[in-house]
């Protein structure tokens, strides 16, 4: 009986001895034939490229309502809807980063005011370019730690004093502010601050670059080998060096900033060889600050689902020291180190400074990077939360612009943030507009109340920055619940951690994608390579290791590799099909090799004329089955070196006399083994639909051959 079926576009003749099972056998020339003609893919292809460089208005209006996501939100704003719950959630957001922008302007090593300046803005642009509702993007910590690192180490290299900076030296609004090609900084023109401002706002400038290269060129998937365990590793260690570099103010000690591999632990040490110089007026201050805000945080955290806003404890604590400074005059009675003057208003705007791109260019990377792959995956987990969708190459268009237009305005790198996103969010934030009112509330302090924060103690902002750090901190408790889950991703997770915290942040990035790369190369290297049983009275075959109560098939060996068969992993395909089936046919026939050469020279040297009536036995003992059948579901692709493994296999075996079946393989495989000419004239090599009609196939051939 023979009879010809067509199953996703590939010819399978239908055949078996005598009527029984049928045999599925795939011809290679029967397998993937084109629909249309060479002539009609290249009409399709030109029409194709027409339509796509074609521009009609309507096109051009998508275009432009695409890129400006504003010109399609605003118009169909809800008032009675949406104004309260924005408004609210812009104050309460705005009030809350005002503190944290000061904070993170001494993370990052520039003037108060430049963070001010860069919430400021990034609240307006992304209201402009942004698709997401909800997520919040300003000064990130862990960003503003890399930007700082790279400004210390350029500052330094220009010839500065790499003493901390006095704040307060901000440049005349009539100054010019450049610096010279050499690396030269002409005073008074431009000091220190000026051009550790210069490089971050170089630095800023280019990351969005990069950034908006990325979003135009669709190369998003870059942000898929940054898994959440590398991330948030990352974000741990990353804190840890963020702690370190404060604890110098919580002390109130005057010591150098550490850079490079390794300044975690050169820090510590200058801590201690200079903690005799402890300022005792701010070790009190920062213990009191903490005595305040830690719990205050927890309350908030604790009580979120009941308070309709969280209480705004961090300008509590400032306005409050702020005070207690300034009639207390602890700089002048105990020399107590404070911001110092923040100007109002703003400054006039300055390009970045072109001959200092060689200098960041290549540390812009890993920044763009993180911003981006934090904005794209906090964005989509909200949308997807509140029943909405983004765009995520416009999020990295947005963030781009976020750092690409700031940069002209005394501005440093920017992201979404977490932790004012999650509040944002709470407090009843509906659209963009909240970003807006975030901006004008931060607007309010840079034209009235920035100059009232003059006699602020740093420590106090350094205390602000390490208690914002308890949720990267608090992974450690999580360590047993993750091992549990999942041992691999703590591994990752915990190697991730220890580079960035031990060596820097930007090797510790790179440490974490290699290492997270080689954890999927390993997991292919080796993977679980089961034997299957059948399900009775069922179609379905299991791992035998996992499932009880599964049947055997007399004479066949079902077979499951449960990754890409590839070089890396070919001899491993090889060795757990030996293991698995017991047999090892080069073994087998080598012992049979062996066999037969005994018994030729017990023949030569034989002794009896009754010799050639003895049966021959060669000592060997039975394989035990005739076919094995390996299940191709779990191998997504194939190269060179697994077609070839696949042959050799096949061949091995067919020396023994077993008989090799392939089921269940994809398209992509069946492709590539016509290719690999898997299938050549006088090899009779079979694919089949399923498992079990690979089995019915092998018992009923073994069926007819007894017969």
């Amino acid at each position: 009986m023979a009879a010809m079926t067509e199953t996703n576009n590939i010819h399978a003749v239908m055949e078996g001895p005598e009527g029984d099972d049928a045999k599925c056998n795939f011809h290679p020339r029967m397998f993937l034939e084109p629909r249309e003609k060479k002539s009609s893919v290249k009409a399709l292809l030109v029409k194709q490229a027409k339509k796509t460089c074609s521009c009609t208005p309507a096109k051009m209006k998508d275009c432009i309502l695409g890129f400006f996501p504003i010109l399609q939100w605003l118009p169909k704003y809800n008032l009675r809807e949406d104004l309260l719950g924005d408004v609210m959630s812009g104050v309460i957001v705005g009030v809350l980063l005002v503190p944290q922008s000061i904070a993170y302007s001494l993370l990052a090593g520039l003037e108060p005011i430049y963070g001010l300046y860069t919430s400021f803005f990034s609240c307006i642009i992304y209201c402009i370019f942004g698709t997401s509702r909800h997520i919040s993007v300003s000064i990130f910590g862990v960003v503003c730690l890399m930007v700082g690192q790279v400004v210390d180490r350029e500052v330094e290299r220009a010839g500065f004093d790499p003493e901390p900076t006095v704040l307060g030296a901000l440049p005349a609004p009539g100054g010019d502010g450049n610096v010279t090609g050499n690396g030269t900084v002409p005073a008074p023109l431009c000091d220190k601050s000026c051009y550790a401002m210069a490089v971050a706002a170089t630095m800023t400038f280019i990351s969005g670059v990069y950034q908006v290269a990325m979003g135009f060129f669709q190369v998003g998937f870059v942000s898929v080998y940054l898994s959440d365990s590398l991330l948030s590793g990352f974000v741990t260690g990353a804190s840890i060096t963020v702690l370190t570099s404060q604890v110098k103010y919580l002390l109130g000690l005057d010591i150098p900033r550490s850079g490079g591999v390794g300044s975690l632990i050169t820090t510590w040490i200058n801590i201690f060889r200079n903690i005799h110089r402890t300022n005792i007026c701010d070790l009190l201050t920062s213990f009191l600050c903490f005595l305040v805000l830690v719990p205050a945080k927890e309350l908030n955290e604790r009580f979120k689902s009941k308070l309709k806003a969280p209480i705004p404890v961090e300008l509590f604590v400032v306005v409050a020291a702020t005070l207690a400074s300034h009639f207390g005059k602890l700089r002048e009675t105990y020399g107590s180190s404070i911001s110092g003057h923040i100007p109002t208003g703003f400054l006039p705007p300055r390009p970045p400074d072109w001959s200092l791109l060689p200098n960041v260019a290549l540390d812009a990377i890993p920044i763009a990077i993180i911003g981006f792959a934090i904005t794209v995956s906090l964005s989509e987990m909200f949308a997807k939360k509140h029943g909405y969708s983004v765009r995520a190459n416009q999020e990295m268009y947005a963030i781009g612009f976020c750092n690409i237009i700031p940069a002209f305005f005394h501005c440093f790198t920017t992201s979404a943030a977490l932790a004012k996103t999650l509040v944002k969010e709470s407090t009843g934030c509906r659209t963009q507009v909240s970003g807006l009112v975030t901006s004008l509330v931060i607007l309010l302090v840079l034209l009235v109340i920035a100059p009232l924060f003059y006699s602020l103690q740093k420590c106090v902002l350094a205390v602000i920055t390490i208690v914002n750090l308890r949720g990267a901190l608090r992974k450690f408790r999580d360590l047993p619940k993750m091992w549990h889950l999942s041992k691999v991703d703590t591994v990752i997770w915990g190697v991730t951690m220890a580079a960035t915290a031990l060596i820097s942040t930007e090797i510790g990035l790179l440490v974490g994608v290699c290492f997270s790369m080689l954890c999927v190369i390993f997991r292919t290297q080796r993977p679980e390579a089961p034997l299957l049983g059948w399900v009775a009275e069922s179609e379905t075959y299991e791992s035998l290791a996992a499932y009880k109560n599964l049947q055997t098939k007399p004479g066949v060996v079902v077979f499951r590799f449960e990754a890409p068969l590839y070089y890396i992993n070919k001899e491993c395909f090889k060795s757990s099909l030996y293991k698995q089936t017991g047999v090892n046919p080069a073994w087998v026939k080598a012992a049979k090799k062996k066999a037969e050469k005994r018994m030729l020279r017990e023949k030569e040297a034989g002794s009896g004329d009754d010799q050639s009536s003895t049966p021959v036995d060669l000592g060997l003992e039975p394989v035990g089955f005739h076919t094995i059948v390996i299940d191709c579901c779990a191998v997504q692709f194939l190269d060179t070196a697994g077609i070839r493994t696949l042959k050799e296999v096949c061949k091995d075996y067919g020396d023994i006399d077993v008989h090799v079946l392939l089921a269940q393989c994809n398209p992509s495989v069946r492709s590539s083994l016509l290719r690999g000419e898997f299938f050549r004239e006088g090899e009779d090599h079979l694919l089949f639909h399923s498992v079990h009609q690979a089995v019915d196939f092998a018992l009923g051939t073994q069926g007819a051959s007894k017969n």
